[in-house]
């Protein structure tokens, strides 16, 4: 069995290099957002022409964005959401109910501070953990069927 595995949410730490040292070997692809910040924010300006209106350069980023999303989302087996401490991140809670309408496999990884705050997107995964060396291990149970010694 091979997995694609879509990294969607916060872009300020290493979480999704972690989680792809940890499969090692494990048959798993992965897709994600564009991570560079100013890339992701001023793409539609750069690429469509710039704006007066903070707005509608925000609109036009975020629809070219979107395009990038909703692809790999629906080609994803698996995606897993990662709510970080210091910004809110509402595009992380849209990716994980994108998923959750497809039909997609739900992880959702945030700390023990945002429980109450994420209560409804964590019932509506499959799993939900605080590392990505859990991430590295649901994966590893998925395709191996093998849990941590």
């Amino acid at each position: 069995m091979k997995l694609t595995v879509y990294l969607a949410g916060e872009i300020h730490t290493d979480w999704r290099e972690e989680i792809r040292s940890a499969v090692g070997d494990l048959d798993v692809t992965f897709t994600g957002p564009v991570t560079d910040h100013a890339a992701s924010d001023d793409c539609g300006a750069i690429i469509l022409g710039s704006e007066e209106k903070k707005f509608w350069h925000d609109r036009k980023g975020a629809g070219l964005n979107a395009i990038r999303t909703r692809k790999a989302i629906a080609d994803a087996d698996v995606i897993v959401v990662r709510f970080g401490d210091k910004y809110r991140q509402w595009n992380a809670a849209f990716d994980a109910g994108q998923a959750v309408a497809l039909g997609k496999s739900l992880v959702v990884m945030h700390g023990p501070d945002h429980a109450h705050a994420l209560k409804e997107v964590d019932a509506a995964a499959q799993a939900v953990c605080e590392t990505p060396r859990q991430v590295a291990e649901i994966l590893r149970y998925v395709l191996k069927g093998d849990v941590p010694a």
